[in-house]
C-alpha cells in the first residue's frame, strides 16, 4: 500500500530552474537603489524565500524593502520570469505520479498569481489540483502560510512535501508534513538536513521512488 495520498511542490528551485531570471532582478532592484553591488552567486539565496527577508539580508533597509520589491518586480515581471525551465525529466515524473493515482499540488512562496502564470506558460498547470503561492498583500507569504492555506482548502489526506531549501522543510514541520529535499536546486544538502528533511534525492528516478514510501 502506497505511503502518501499527495505530494506538494514547492515551485522554484523544484520544478523549474527559475534562478537567472530572480538573480537578475534581484541585481537590478539593488543596483537601482545603489545599495549593494554582488556576484551571482550570492544571489541564489533569492531563489525560495519571500523576498522581504532576503532583501533585508542583504542590506536593504527596512523602510526601503518595497521599493526594492516593486523595483525587482518591474524587471521580473518585464521578462525575466520567463528566463526559466522545467528541469529535465520533471514532466514525465509528474505524467508518471497522475498515472499511479497521487494527487499533485504546489506550494510556493512566489506570488500565486505568477506561480500559476508560470506553470501555464510551460503547459505544466494540468497537472496540479491547486497552485497555492503567496498574496501580494504579503498576508500569505511564508512557506508555512502558504501551507496552512492549502491544508484548509484541500484535503490532502497522507501528504508530502517535495522542495529544495530549509524553507520548504521547515515550512512543512511547523504543520507535521515529511519532506523530501532534492539536490538539483538552489538550496544545501546540509541546511535540509539541518532542518530535518525525511531524506535527500538526487535524480527524478530517486524522487519517485521515495514517494512511493
Amino acid at each position: 500500500m502506497r505511503k502518501y495520498d499527495s505530494v506538494l511542490f514547492d515551485l522554484d528551485g523544484t520544478l523549474t530552474d527559475s534562478g537567472p531570471g530572480i538573480m537578475r532582478s534581484a541585481a537590478y532592484a539593488m543596483n537601482e537603489m545603489k545599495i549593494i553591488q554582488t556576484s551571482d552567486e550570492s544571489l541564489r539565496v533569492f531563489v525560495g524565500p519571500p523576498l522581504k527577508d532576503t532583501f533585508m539580508r542583504f542590506g536593504v533597509p527596512k523602510d526601503r524593502v518595497d521599493e526594492a520589491i516593486a523595483l525587482y518586480r518591474k524587471c521580473y515581471n518585464a521578462g525575466a520570469k520567463f528566463e526559466n525551465i522545467p528541469y529535465p525529466g520533471i514532466e514525465d515524473l509528474l505524467g508518471k505520479l497522475k498515472e499511479e493515482g497521487f494527487r499533485l499540488f504546489v506550494a510556493t512562496s512566489k506570488p500565486e498569481e505568477l506561480a500559476v502564470e508560470i506553470l501555464k506558460h510551460f503547459s505544466m498547470d494540468g497537472y496540479f489540483e491547486v497552485i497555492a503561492g503567496a498574496t501580494m498583500d504579503y498576508s500569505r507569504e511564508r512557506k508555512d502560510q502558504v501551507l496552512a492555506w492549502l491544508l484548509q482548502t484541500a484535503d490532502v489526506g497522507n501528504a508530502v512535501m517535495v522542495g529544495d531549501t530549509e524553507y520548504d522543510v521547515s515550512g512543512a514541520k511547523e504543520h507535521g508534513l515529511p519532506c523530501i529535499g532534492v539536490s538539483w536546486g538552489y538550496g544545501t544538502v546540509g541546511n535540509m538536513r539541518n532542518a530535518g528533511a525525511l531524506q535527500i534525492v538526487n535524480t527524478m528516478e530517486e524522487l519517485h521512488g521515495a514517494l512511493q514510501g
